[in-house]
């Protein structure tokens, strides 16, 4: 059925995978997905933050996110491409 398609099983992502882990300490009691990509120049704008978000391109905790206002709270871990973010308090 599938001729000449090769499939490779790729390995889930560990933590090793990410190039750049960042912590981020809140002043304030949460802060929003998208001005947290922002804050931390992973996009260069908030319609480009919108985009990436929307397309189920960034993860909170181990799941895709698609709400772009989000609010995080300390403790959250977020993935966007092959970046970490840790909030911490």
């Amino acid at each position: 059925m599938f001729r000449g398609i090769r499939f490779e099983i790729l390995e889930p992502m560990n933590q090793e995978a990410f190039s750049d882990i960042r912590e981020v300490v809140l002043r304030g009691e949460f802060v929003e997905l998208n001005k947290l990509l922002k804050f931390e120049n992973l996009v260069a704008s908030g319609g480009e933050a919108k985009q990436i978000i929307s397309g189920g391109l960034v993860k909170v905790d181990g799941e895709v996110e698609t709400r772009v206002r989000r609010k995080l709270f300390f403790g959250a871990c977020v993935e966007c491409s092959d970046t970490k973010i840790v909030i911490k308090k």
